[in-house]
């Protein structure tokens, strides 16, 4: 049995992290609005605390993210490219686009928002690359034991 890689597990999730903010940093500069860590200071400001806070959160998110991708990526399909991608876009669509847009009053996918539609776009492709982390540093098995699978002899 392969043993949890927590390193490269944490390393995945605070470097697809940081390239999260750097590549909303870069949209909302080409944009004309450029702003440095937009959720954490989202965080910090529903939590009414300090940025400081509102960046531990988000990074706290990105690894947390990172754990649970490393524990169901041996079972999607695909490259580690594909299974990273496969596996944060649906994280995007129940988590950000189903979840959180419209719990801030931004509707579903943050369309109400003050970006409108290109709310969805943007977030989707801040999200694709920082499964950049996840395809990096995660290792994947490249193979699953079949659910009836029996322990070996040598096991015994």
């Amino acid at each position: 049995m392969q043993s949890f890689p927590i390193k490269r597990v944490l390393l995945a999730g605070v470097v697809g992290t940081l390239l999260f903010d750097v590549f909303g940093l870069m949209v909302s500069a080409i944009m004309g609005n450029p702003t440095w860590w937009d959720i954490p200071a989202l965080l910090a400001g529903k939590l009414g605390l300090p940025l400081f806070f509102g960046v531990l959160a988000h990074y706290l998110n990105g690894i947390v993210l990172a754990v649970i991708y490393a524990a169901i990526a041996p079972f999607l399909w695909g490259s580690k490219w594909a299974r990273a991608l496969t596996y944060i876009t649906a994280e995007t669509v129940l988590g950000v686009w189903l979840f959180m847009a419209p719990l801030l009053g931004m509707g579903i996918a943050g369309v109400n928002g003050l970006m409108g539609a290109l709310f969805a776009v943007v977030s989707l492709m801040r999200h694709w690359v920082y499964a950049v982390g996840l395809a990096l540093f995660i290792p994947i098995s490249a193979t699953v034991p079949a659910p009836d699978a029996t322990p070996s002899a040598a096991a015994s």
